[in-house]
């Protein structure tokens, strides 16, 4: 349906979109492949699990058309906040190299501040749950600081630190850690007493009752505030690249939003998305490895 309408219906506006014809094919060839395994999925269970996707995949060849019709080929919504499907295909292929340097710059940032945030609150959560002085120093602390949004920091990050790159990773890692230390902290005073005093009774040390009693215990509450400083970090990541450094794909939308060159956002939007889904995704299944028992538990 989507090929087409975007083969045989002549573009509004022709020469502006150079991947008309290329956004025809890519759309051929995929309902062909589509259409092959739907004849061979009922013989294999591989094509039969495809079979579930394909409400899914009419919705979006809808979406698509109605996408290309009212931008390319009726030209209802104005130019050049709504481009049509066929302008985001270009500015990945064209502009590949510098989403791809975005993409790189925005990753080692994200990783480098999450896991400085992950370890330092899950340490901090630990700490707390587990010795009373701890937390009469910490709590308060946490309270005071905690609430605040990462992104207020933003002004006093950026005068202290000696680098727009260094505020970042510790606006990153203060976003993270704040769910991180709350979530770990709940699970281990949430442990159950009795698997303290049974571990006691079998000669446990206070480092073995640490280790392999409070902290595996504390697992699930440790990946739900995981989940929590991700999304939290992509936010921060997004804010601080626009205002502070200088590559990135935050740094990418506000360079495309000011030469009004909206293509370029809506594909820099689509790549974050991915890659924040992807990131999820992934911690899901580290979850689902280590917590096997839990499985299905959270979903995604």
């Amino acid at each position: 349906m989507v090929a087409a309408l975007t083969a045989f219906w002549p573009d509004k506006l022709e020469s502006d979109w150079a991947y008309t014809g290329g956004f025809a094919i890519a759309c051929g060839a995929l309902a062909l492949v589509l259409a092959l395994a739907a004849l061979v999925g009922v013989r294999f269970v591989a094509f039969q699990r495809l079979q579930r996707l394909f409400p899914w995949l009419f919705a979006l060849a809808v979406f698509l058309a109605a996408w290309e019709t009212v931008t390319a080929k009726l030209g209802l919504l104005p130019l050049p906040f709504f481009p049509p499907p066929q302008a985001i295909i270009e500015v990945v292929i064209d502009d590949w190299g510098r989403l791809a340097q975005g993409i790189f710059a925005s990753a080692r940032l994200l990783a480098t501040g999450y896991f400085l945030g992950a370890a330092v609150g899950f340490v901090t959560g630990v700490a707390i749950g587990w010795s009373r002085l701890a937390g009469y120093w910490i709590h308060p602390v946490l309270r005071f600081i905690g609430p605040l949004p990462a992104t207020a920091w933003l002004p006093l990050a950026f005068f202290v630190f000696p680098s727009s790159f260094s505020a970042s990773i510790f606006l990153i890692a203060l976003a993270t850690g704040f769910p991180v230390t709350v979530l770990t902290w709940s699970g281990v005073a949430c442990v159950k007493s009795a698997y303290y005093d049974i571990a006691r009774t079998l000669g446990a040390t206070q480092r073995f009752l640490v280790l392999k009693v409070a902290i595996p215990a504390a697992m699930p509450h440790v990946f739900v505030g995981l989940f929590m400083g991700l999304g939290n970090s992509f936010a921060v990541l997004v804010v601080a690249e626009m205002l502070g450094v200088k590559a990135g794909l935050g740094w990418y939308l506000q360079w495309a939003q000011g030469w009004a060159a909206y293509a370029n956002m809506y594909a820099a939007l689509l790549l974050m998305a991915f890659l924040c889904s992807g990131l999820i995704t992934l911690l899901f299944r580290l979850r689902d490895r280590l917590l096997s028992w839990q499985k299905g538990v959270v979903r995604w």
